[in-house]
């Protein structure tokens, strides 16, 4: 059966088309805008997105399975439109804070979403992820114009992932039988600190990148100053105090789900040096 994947020109699902598409499985691709897509030929497109529930039922049309971007806002249109095209099961991406979310975290969105599916009595799968780590693209602009990074808990040491591994996930779990009604938490193959991402970066380039270590303060007002609403900096400084004090570890799943080790954070700052340069 077509597997309907939305968010199909998103960070992961474009790579899960591709993932999707390798394993010759047939896949119907939800987008905005699909001249621009630049989609596989063998995939069939479908106009629309998560967040115009009016799109939704000729993609959801003839399709069992859906992988599903996270969007809380407009979740149980799509419950309600999945269950009345006869969708039967649900691959979702959440996230490692779903659980008891944190106000004004993100794990609130995720919780909502979760929560929706849940009650909707769908085969259901959680993608959880944590950190990933395209989010230090962030220091782009900093290391491009004065190879430094300035940042507060330079120690924090957390498992980020790699957004090609968390759609390898979610192809396995699409293709193959077991996860039902299980919650994979993801992370990368190793704990490492913001200041040794800052050293990979470093390394990859071949240029020395400082990391300049700011108070919570100072980095408040930087963040404040990029535009960044006080809640959510006091919400990420949080939890990269936490992660200081204690250090997360990696939870194995994807090797365990997709038989390889998980790309690590050097190997990330090698394949997106350019990012940086």
């Amino acid at each position: 059966m077509t597997i309907l994947v939305t968010g199909a020109t998103g960070s992961v699902g474009r790579l899960l088309v591709d993932e999707l598409v390798k394993a010759g499985a047939p896949v119907r691709a939800l987008t905005v805008n699909p001249a621009k897509a630049a989609l596989p030929e063998q995939v069939e497109v479908a106009k629309g997105y998560l967040g115009k529930p009016e799109t939704l039922p000729e993609a959801l049309e003839g399709i069992e399975t859906v992988y599903l971007a996270p969007l809380a806002d407009t979740v149980d249109d799509f419950v309600k439109l999945a269950k009345e095209a006869g969708v039967r099961r649900v691959v979702a991406l959440s996230g490692s804070n779903a659980d008891d979310p944190v106000e004004n975290s993100s794990g609130v969105a995720y919780a909502i979403i979760e929560k929706a599916i849940l009650a909707a009595d769908f085969e259901w799968t959680f993608l959880r992820p944590g950190a990933f780590m395209n989010n230090t693209l962030g220091w782009a602009e900093m290391i491009k114009a004065e190879r430094v990074v300035r940042e507060a808990y330079a120690e924090a040491r957390m498992t980020p992932i790699d957004l090609g591994d968390i759609a390898a996930v979610a192809a396995h779990v699409i293709l193959t039988e077991g996860h039902v009604g299980k919650k994979h938490t993801l992370s990368g193959p190793t704990a490492i600190s913001r200041r040794e991402q800052v050293a990979a970066i470093s390394a990859a380039l071949g240029e020395e990148v400082t990391f300049q270590e700011l108070t919570r303060e100072e980095a408040n007002r930087q963040w404040a100053g990029a535009g960044i609403p006080v809640e959510i900096v006091e919400w990420l400084l949080d939890g990269f105090a936490y992660f200081t004090e204690n250090p997360d570890k990696p939870t194995g799943v994807v090797q365990e789900l997709t038989g390889r080790p998980g790309v690590t954070y050097a190997e990330w700052a090698a394949a997106n040096v350019e990012a940086f340069r």
